[in-house]
């Protein structure tokens, strides 16, 4: 069985991840005290996180490193600093996935960015859409899907809306083979 890599993301209303300096301060418009919104469910379901170099930057930004016990992968021709937490993966991600065997029967979470998604989109590697609209808008930004030239089917798994105003939307990707959809 292969791994099922779920993108769980956040977004404007208009569809943004991030402002165009790469800020995702609109995010702390929905921040409760003592409402996660499901991160820590969702968190502890996954057996790693895999990203792109930005994503990457930005998280190391924040100051600890947020995924202290998830292997790391982390997508780049960048040349970084060794992490003991992070594995950092220059192949292209179609062949990576499917040659890791380590990742086998494994949940990955995409967490981002937009190209790394992209690519993963464009080979049919997302599993699962967990995306939180944000009650607000950006305006311009980087989108969180960049245009990929073919229909891409999705069935709703599940909606919740939260008093904050943040709606969270779970897709999961059709497959066109039987045997993909009955595992």
């Amino acid at each position: 069985m292969q791994s099922k890599v779920i993108l769980y993301i956040a977004q404007s209303i208009d569809g943004y991840i991030a402002a165009l300096d790469g800020s995702v301060d609109f995010l702390s418009c929905v921040e409760d005290d003592g409402e996660d919104y499901g991160y820590f469910e969702f968190y502890r379901s996954m057996d790693a996180v895999i990203m792109g170099a930005n994503t990457y930057e930005q998280i190391l930004s924040f100051g600890e490193f947020p995924y202290p016990d998830k292997p790391c992968y982390v997508f780049t021709n960048r040349t970084y600093k060794e992490h003991d937490q992070v594995v950092f993966v220059s192949e292209e991600p179609t062949k990576w996935i499917k040659n890791c065997t380590i990742l086998s029967n494994q949940r990955l979470w995409l967490v981002g960015g937009a190209s790394l998604i992209k690519t993963f989109q464009d080979a049919e590697l997302i599993d699962e859409y967990i995306i939180s609209i944000i009650p607000c808008m950006l305006g311009d930004g980087i989108p969180l899907f960049k245009t990929h030239g073919y229909p891409l089917n999705l069935k709703m798994k599940n909606v919740q809306d939260y008093p904050s105003g943040l709606v969270q939307l779970v897709y999961e990707r059709i497959t066109d083979s039987p045997s993909e959809s009955d595992t």
